[in-house]
């Protein structure tokens, strides 16, 4: 009894044993790449989700956006707005009492008539704070107008996906390190808590961090939930959104200067003015809010109220701000879920009983995430949990069957030699056995053996793309025919515009010498939802249709490339105008484009203009339903 006790418990440790080898490779192997930066983008789209799925919140009564819209500048009749308007505007919002003003319109350079009309109301009211771009690209000084200590700045960081996440709320000057810089957002709730009798201390916990009344604001630091070596230059705060269809009052220029506007509604407030139309350009992207008016774009100025609405929320209303455990905190809550994966892969043996643990287990690790950031602000390491419970809840089993892979992957690499082979002797060879046998005898006419030698050049050249097509390749990087080598991982409107630009510099195509005007806009796309193959063959596309104007579009003068969206479908195109289509006969490239078109859900047409020209299209919806 004993002995079979024994061995039971022996056979069971070495079971164990060969689990937990491959299991603690994989949890090591994720904690590696999570350090290294490996998983970020991952951990920002959850994070993004979970924001995005919170409860409907109230609108913030204690901000108010006074937007110039599309029917203001319509009113207007001028853009941008000439300083005579924006000097009647702050007038009119003076009578109503706001606590602070702040002016999201660069005015470094007059807009007249009216700019030393403008400079007056500056200079004589103290609560309103004017803005000024400091970090590069494109620095923007302020108004002179306006003294230092009533000027925030409004550079908004943004990460790799191009998401903007955080706010940097102060930061060293970078002409001059021992004066600090303050954002608008910054500038605007100091002056309102300081109406208050709220003053702004150094944090106990974080001495590099501000406190209001007991409240510090949670700092980014260098790892900071999913950010890896994260460094703003100064204090960074991350954006917590308020989930809200209308998180904000928000007025017009003309519902202010017509005396629409209830005083009630402004007076005692922080009032923002600024823009809320495109022509500004003054557009940031997030995928933490659902309700939108422009679907993944939020204004500036609505950015910078968010970041004033959830400091005043967590000072005056005890709403969380969003923080981090730390790295000790994260890294043991990965562990544990590593440990649970692994006793998963253990005693789940049937497929199904398996995979229903894992899905429950996956349901519960995102249901803890969203309830620490909904409830406590605290920002878990999801992502990393749910690739460790992916690879070792579900794929210890392939550990089991390793060798028997191998195997069939020698057999399947042999049977492909032999297939190959096969083709090969069975087309392109025998045309050449029969054209060199003919060579040497001399026995049929010379344009027949040519015409036998063309044919073999054509079956070579689709057997090429046959066997290309089988091809499986992991490779992440694309050459274009200009040599210049595209990382497939950068966003996709980044490689439009470096295959357009680099195509358009070949000299190997005589019409692109006759071009005299050349315009292209690449409207950036959420691209996580596609490959790097299908990456790899939007650029194709691109670079393909380029050099179709560069060989085939005689007398062309003007190329607009352009990747816009229309209709929930992105419309990548290629217009010349040019000689047009010639030839009806569709080609390869015609052919390969279609099957990409379909791979993605959407459309090609290629099709000659009128009067005169062509244009080359690709659309498709840019969501995970392809």
């Amino acid at each position: 009894m004993k002995k079979r006790t024994r061995n039971r418990i022996w056979k069971e440790f070495k079971l164990w044993l060969l689990a937990v080898r491959p299991g603690i490779v994989v949890l090591l192997l994720v904690i590696l790449i999570r350090i290294i930066g490996g998983i970020q983008s991952w951990e920002w789209m959850l994070l993004d989700t979970m924001l995005r799925l919170r409860p409907i919140e109230n609108p913030d009564e204690r901000v108010v956006i006074v937007g110039i819209d599309e029917k203001d500048i319509e009113w207007v009749k001028q853009y941008p707005i000439p300083d005579q308007k924006i000097a009647e505007l702050l007038t009119k919002l003076e009578t109503y009492k706001p606590l602070a003003i702040g002016l999201d319109i660069f005015k470094n350079v007059s807009v007249e008539p009216g700019g030393e009309q403008l400079a007056q109301i500056l200079r004589a009211n103290s609560n309103i704070i004017g803005i000024e771009k400091i970090l590069q690209p494109g620095e923007i000084s302020p108004p002179q107008s306006l003294p230092s200590e009533r000027v925030g700045f409004v550079d908004l960081p943004n990460d790799e996906d191009s998401k903007n996440r955080r706010y940097l709320l102060y930061t060293p000057n970078p002409k001059n390190i021992n004066e600090d810089k303050y954002s608008l957002a910054l500038r605007l709730v100091t002056k309102y808590l300081n109406a208050k009798g709220i003053e702004p201390q150094t944090g106990k916990n974080d001495p590099n961090t501000i406190r209001f009344r007991g409240i510090e604001l949670p700092r980014i630091t260098h790892n900071f939930g999913g950010y890896v070596r994260a460094d703003d230059g100064g204090l960074s705060i991350l954006m917590n959104f308020r989930n809200s269809d209308r998180p904000f009052n928000i007025v017009s220029l003309r519902d202010i200067l017509n005396d629409r506007v209830d005083a009630e509604l402004l007076r005692d407030r922080i009032v923002l003015v600024g823009n809320r139309n495109m022509s500004a350009g003054d557009i940031f992207y997030t995928s933490a809010l659902s309700n939108l008016k422009l679907s993944g774009q939020i204004y500036g100025i609505d950015y910078h109220a968010h970041v004033i609405s959830q400091i005043l929320s967590s000072v005056i209303d005890s709403r969380t701000m969003l923080h981090s455990w730390g790295e000790f905190g994260e890294y043991t809550w990965i562990f544990v879920w590593g440990i649970l994966s692994i006793v998963i892969g253990r005693f789940t043996e049937s497929a199904q009983a398996n995979l229903l643990t894992v899905t429950v287990a996956a349901f519960c690790l995102f249901s803890c995430g969203y309830m620490m950031l909904w409830v406590w602000g605290v920002w878990i390491p999801v992502a990393p949990s749910f690739l460790i419970l992916a690879v070792n809840g579900l794929g210890l089993g392939a550990f089991y069957q390793h060798d028997k892979f191998l195997r069939s992957q020698i057999k399947e690499r042999q049977n492909t030699i032999q297939h190959t082979f096969t083709v090969i002797h069975n087309g392109p060879l025998q045309i050449l056995a029969y054209g060199l046998k003919h060579l040497r005898a001399k026995d049929i006419p010379y344009e027949q053996l040519v015409e036998q030698f063309e044919k073999l050049d054509r079956e070579i050249r689709e057997l090429g793309d046959f066997l290309k097509l089988e091809a499986l390749t992991t490779e992440e990087s694309l050459r274009l025919g200009s040599g210049l080598i595209l990382e497939l991982k950068r966003p996709l409107h980044d490689l439009l515009y470096e295959v357009y630009s680099s195509t358009l510099e070949r000299k190997d195509f005589e019409h692109f010498k006759t071009l005299k005007v050349k315009i292209r806009n690449f409207e950036p796309i959420d691209d996580k939802y596609l490959t790097i193959e299908q990456k790899r063959g939007i650029c194709l596309f691109l670079e393909e249709a380029l050099c179709n104007v560069g060989k085939h579009a005689q007398g062309v003068k003007r190329v607009q490339a352009s990747g816009v969206y229309s209709a929930n479908k992105y419309n990548l195109s290629v217009r010349d105008n040019g000689s047009g289509i010639k030839s009806k006969l569709e080609n390869k490239g015609t052919k390969h484009f279609k099957m990409l078109a379909k791979q993605l859900g959407g459309e090609f047409r290629r099709e000659s203009l009128s009067p005169r020209g062509t244009i080359c299209e690709l659309r498709w919806k840019p969501t995970k339903e392809f």
